[in-house]
C-alpha cells in the first residue's frame, strides 16, 4: 500500500484532515467528533467540517438546525467562507461547519458547475481558514463528489477501519480512489493514519482482523486501538463528545492517545 509521509506543502499552517471510509458504521463520525475533540483538549485550534448529509456530526457535537442558519452546503454551492459558516461548540478550541440533510442535494447540484471537486478546496484555502491548526472533514459513506471535494482539499487522510468481519471490505476501492485522486485532484494526499475501531480483545476475530490490517497497512496503523464501549456510542445523543461526556471512559481515553500519537506523527514528520 502507498500512502507515506508527505512533504508539506508550505501553502497554510493549516492542516486538513479528510476522516473517510466508504463504508458506513466504522466509527467514522465518531472519530471526526473525538478527534477533534481531543486536539482541541490539548489546545490546539480545531473546526470540524460536517460533509456527510446525515448531519451526525453536527447533531453529535450539540448543534441544532436553525432556520437560516449556513452550513457546509453554502460553503460548496453558496460561495459562503468558513469562518462566517463556524459555529463556536461548548468545547474550547473546537468550531464546526455544520450540515443538514439539504447537502444531499450537493452532489447533483455540483454535477454541472466548473471546478466542482475543489469547492471545499477553494473555501479553506489559506487566507479563509483564520489562525485554526487543524480542519478535520467528515466525509459521507460513499466516494462521491462530497468525499471527492475532502480528498482534494486536504493535506493528509485518517481512515477508520473497523475490527469485524469484511474489514477490508471496500479498502481496496478506496485506495483506488486516493491514487485516482493523487494523479488528477491532489498530488500531496497521504494516509496520516489507519484507525482500528470497534475493537473487543475478547475475540479472535478482532485480533485477526488487527493483525491483518496491520499487515496490510504496517506503521501507518496508529498503536492506538478504539474499543467496543458503551459510553462512546451514548455520547452522541447527548450532543457532546465523548470528553465531555465521560473522560474516564475507555472510548475517551483511547481517542486521547489517538490525539497525543496524532501530534507526535505530526511534530517527526515535519508537519507541526
Amino acid at each position: 500500500v502507498k500512502g507515506g509521509r508527505r512533504e508539506w506543502r508550505g501553502m497554510s499552517d493549516t492542516r486538513i484532515l479528510a476522516v473517510a471510509n466508504q463504508k458506513g458504521g466504522v466509527g467514522k463520525t465518531t472519530t471526526a467528533i473525538s478527534l477533534g475533540a481531543t486536539l482541541a483538549a490539548y489546545e490546539r485550534k480545531t473546526l470540524v467540517v460536517d460533509l456527510d448529509p446525515q448531519s451526525n456530526c453536527s447533531s453529535g457535537l450539540g448543534w441544532r438546525a436553525e432556520d437560516g442558519a449556513a452550513t457546509s452546503y453554502d460553503v460548496l454551492l453558496g460561495g459562503r467562507a468558513v469562518l462566517d459558516v463556524a459555529h463556536p461548540t461548548e468545547f474550547p478550541h473546537l468550531s464546526l461547519v455544520p450540515a443538514t440533510p439539504d447537502l444531499a442535494g450537493a452532489e447533483v447540484e455540483l454535477v454541472g458547475m466548473v471546478g466542482r471537486e475543489f469547492r471545499l478546496r477553494d473555501a479553506l484555502a489559506a487566507d479563509q481558514t483564520g489562525d485554526f491548526e487543524f480542519v478535520v472533514v467528515d466525509c459521507p459513506p460513499s466516494l462521491g463528489l462530497l468525499t471527492l471535494n475532502a480528498l482534494a482539499a486536504a493535506t493528509g487522510l485518517l481512515i477508520p477501519i473497523q475490527c469485524e468481519y469484511f474489514a477490508m471490505e471496500g479498502v481496496s476501492n478506496l485506495m483506488t480512489t486516493i491514487e485516482e485522486v493523487r494523479r488528477f485532484l491532489n498530488p500531496g494526499l497521504v494516509i496520516d493514519g489507519v484507525l482500528l475501531t470497534m475493537y473487543d480483545e475478547r475475540t479472535n476475530l478482532a485480533q485477526q482482523v488487527a493483525q491483518e490490517v496491520r499487515g496490510v497497512f504496517g506503521d501507518l496503523v496508529f498503536e492506538a486501538v478504539v474499543p467496543r464501549n458503551v459510553r462512546l456510542a451514548e455520547a452522541p445523543s447527548f450532543g457532546r463528545p465523548i470528553h465531555a461526556y465521560d473522560l474516564r471512559s475507555r472510548g475517551s481515553q483511547a481517542y486521547l492517545e489517538l490525539g497525543r500519537e496524532f501530534l507526535e506523527r505530526m511534530e517527526v514528520s515535519g508537519d507541526r
